[in-house]
């Protein structure tokens, strides 16, 4: 049996059983996870994606954030398998990086 590696999104989850969370820059809890499009492009591949959910300090559901699209495939699980290979280094700055974005597009 190979061990997977914990340091990727999949790996984490297959080892630990749940997703991987993290502090954002914002100081928010967050865990991540990964989607697939419902329907396939028009080139005929899935796009898969990570989504971030946010927890109030009642560790209840308070918003999410997501990332453009990181990976196609003409099948969703490879695209979302792809996406899972990424570091959890990887995960946490996509994570930053939408949470700096979010603060620019809020109203001053």
């Amino acid at each position: 049996m190979i061990a997977s590696d914990e340091t990727t999104l999949r790996g984490y989850e297959e080892a630990h059983g749940r997703p991987p969370a993290f502090e954002g820059s914002d100081g928010r809890a967050y865990s991540a996870g990964i989607f697939s499009e419902d329907d396939p492009g028009p080139d005929g591949r899935f796009g898969a994606a990570l989504i971030f959910i946010r927890w109030s300090s009642a560790q209840e559901p308070e918003g999410h954030l997501e990332t453009e699209l990181l990976s196609f495939d003409t099948d969703p699980q490879r695209a979302e398998a792809a996406v899972g290979r990424l570091s959890l280094h990887d995960v946490k700055r996509h994570l930053d990086r939408m949470i700096a974005a979010e603060v620019r597009q809020e109203p001053s």
